[in-house]
């Protein structure tokens, strides 16, 4: 091996110690993240196991495996749930060993571009390209309106158009929530008054694939959101919360995407800075974390996170919601893993649907386990995330409920394309909102 070589493997393995060998040492290999475990369940193999990829993790900070040889698989297969940093008796932070990994794994493998697959470097253009920027994932949007408005979108679902280039992405295609009018979307800098005595200021971070696809939450967010007292603003400059570029180990990007988000934040007057997407909240709860080797910029971050709040969080304070119409039904709530295990909110998003005039709440054997959407885990390691979205619908047939509620647009696709998948004609998956607002008579 030539001296060059030895030098930047030895770079790289200085790198991942640095990040992460403290906090991999803390896990006394236990086992009891194992049960959490969704791939170790699925797959039986202990390297796709929290514990497992700790140890792997320390291991190649040891210098005694490749980075990229017996690691990169391990990590890029694990769904970044974080089922088990709950689980865990020492409280080891698994999901900052997991992210650190990633970021030398990908740091490596730009350096060495020869070892990038077509698929990387599409996955690179498209976190670099596209969701960094807000005019350019509207016009996707709005293009994917008009697709579905001219009826193409079913010439190509019957010609299996898509599914030709992506398979995966030819599934998720077709169970596309229908896409909202772009003259109904809101602009970036509006305002909107609270309905009734104003209780609060609230300041809404709209997200990427939200506002691009699923503008209609938002918008059904923002309405919810007044009936209760808030004025709503919508802070110009937002963008990416950063959280796909941070589980693909793109921590530069992430940073430069989080900073924009404080800028435009914080200068508002908001009591609360709200969003909806249990993914997305994870990762502004942790910017922060994010900025820890920056005194300056983790100051300002800490008071954006301490700002940052899910919106069943700030319904249930604010509530009781103006209800109208009864529910018809059993309810089932599939829980967003980042809501619950990184934000602790599990318990607002029940009391809000068992608030719901008429609705049967029925809670599902498992539902606080991940349904394998992992961001876009489910289009990158397709027949993994399958594989674990069918058990989970089998505990989803088990409710015998009509309606299947989360808090996450990935989450959504994601039992959408289960629905599909085992034919629960019966059934159908909605955002947390989009409940509400039906029974609130909020169209």
């Amino acid at each position: 091996m030539s001296k060059s070589v030895c030098h930047q493997e030895d770079k790289y393995v200085s790198l991942l110690h640095d990040l992460s060998y403290e906090a991999a040492n803390m896990c006394v290999q236990c086992g009891y993240c194992l049960p959490a475990c969704p791939t170790y369940e699925s797959m039986g193999n202990e390297a796709q196991s929290p514990r497992g990829r700790i140890n792997l993790v320390k291991m190649a900070a040891e210098g005694k495996i490749d980075l990229q040889q017996d690691l990169a698989e391990p990590i890029d297969l694990c769904l970044g749930c974080r089922a088990c940093e709950v689980a865990c008796p020492v409280n080891v932070p698994y999901g900052h060993i997991y992210e650190s990994a990633r970021e030398v794994i990908a740091l490596q493998q730009k350096e060495e571009q020869k070892k990038l697959s077509a698929g990387v470097k599409v996955r690179d253009q498209v976190l670099n390209k596209l969701f960094p920027h807000q005019n350019r994932l509207r016009f996707l949007g709005n293009a994917t309106w008009l697709y579905q408005k001219t009826g193409v979108n079913k010439v190509a679902q019957k010609l299996k158009l898509v599914n030709k280039v992506s398979e995966p992405m030819g599934q998720f295609e077709k169970i596309l929530p229908s896409v909202e009018s772009p003259s109904k979307r809101y602009k970036f800098g509006d305002a909107f008054p609270s309905r009734g005595p104003k209780k609060m200021t609230i300041a809404f971070f709209s997200g990427c694939i939200m506002d691009a696809v699923m503008s209609k939450i938002n918008r059904l967010t923002i309405e919810l959101l007044q009936s209760v007292g808030c004025e709503v603003h919508i802070p110009k400059g937002q963008n990416c919360c950063g959280a796909l570029h941070s589980h693909q180990g793109s921590m530069e990007e992430a940073k430069n995407l989080a900073k924009a988000n404080i800028k435009a934040f914080e200068s508002s007057t908001a009591d609360y800075f709200i969003n909806n997407a249990g993914g997305c909240g994870a990762m502004l709860r942790e910017y922060d974390h994010l900025f820890k080797d920056d005194a300056e910029w983790q100051a300002r971050a800490k008071s954006f996170v301490e700002k940052t709040r899910d919106i069943t969080e700030v319904l249930v304070e604010l509530g009781p919601l103006p209800f109208k119409k009864e529910w018809g039904g059993i309810i089932t709530y599939q829980d967003s893993c980042h809501l619950r295990n990184v934000q602790g909110v599990s318990e607002q998003p029940r009391e809000l649907l068992r608030s719901v005039p008429g609705a049967k709440v029925v809670e599902m054997e498992g539902s606080d386990r991940c349904c394998a959407s992992g961001g876009i885990y489910n289009l990158i390691h397709f027949e993994e995330s399958m594989k674990i979205l069918d058990e989970k619908m089998v505990n989803v047939k088990a409710t015998n409920a009509q309606t299947i509620v989360t808090t996450n647009p990935g989450c959504l696709l994601q039992m959408k394309l289960g629905v599909d998948r085992n034919g629960l004609e019966h059934a159908r998956a909605l955002h947390i909102v989009e409940v509400l607002a039906e029974a609130c008579d909020i169209q």
